[in-house]
């Protein structure tokens, strides 16, 4: 089983709460001791790590919340927005898929949206976890499952703007990733 962790990170949050992932997803799934420049490779195959990005980078104007003609607040208000990426990724080797994202407007940001437009996600395990200092990661897992509506959708997880390792495994222990239900 291969796992990748794709991430978007707006302000740097989300990308370190996502290396934290990979490396604990990492050190979880490796019991080979053998190192590849992706991940450790073990009983569960290995770890990739991918940034969600979009073609056009968010300024920090475009991040202002408190402003109705901000892009963010825009494209959040409009469900039909689908901001362009700069890349896709063939998730044809994995079986998980692990996605974070920062909560804006108590939703996955749009991106995360246009991500999981960009490939087949069926047969999949779709892991979310969100960056908030407040909000949960709700309703964003249920968004997830109607656009993968063949995927399997986990129970996603919240971190604070820091997350320990043991926190981490603790939570990737209680998913059962080898299970499929």
């Amino acid at each position: 089983m291969n796992i990748l962790v794709a991430y978007f990170s707006a302000s740097g949050i989300t990308k370190e709460v996502a290396e934290s992932i990979a490396k604990v997803a990492s050190e979880f799934v490796s019991d080979s001791g053998e190192s590849n420049e992706a991940g450790e490779s073990g009983k569960f195959g290995k770890v990739e790590f991918f940034e969600i990005a979009p073609k056009v980078p968010y300024s920090k104007a475009d991040l202002d919340w408190t402003n109705e003609q901000s892009r963010t607040t825009i494209e959040c208000k409009d469900k039909a927005s689908r901001p362009e990426l700069t890349q896709t990724i063939d998730i044809t080797p994995f079986s998980v898929i692990i996605i974070g994202f920062p909560v804006w407007w108590y939703n996955a940001p749009h991106i995360i949206f246009s991500f999981l437009e960009s490939a087949d996600f069926s047969g999949k395990i779709i892991v979310p976890f969100c960056t908030s200092g407040g909000s949960g990661i709700d309703p964003a897992p249920r968004e997830m499952q109607k656009l993968a509506p063949n995927a399997i959708v986990k129970g996603g997880e919240k971190f604070n703007f820091g997350a320990n390792k043991s926190s981490i495994r603790r939570w990737l222990a209680s998913l059962n990733l080898e299970q499929k239900e």
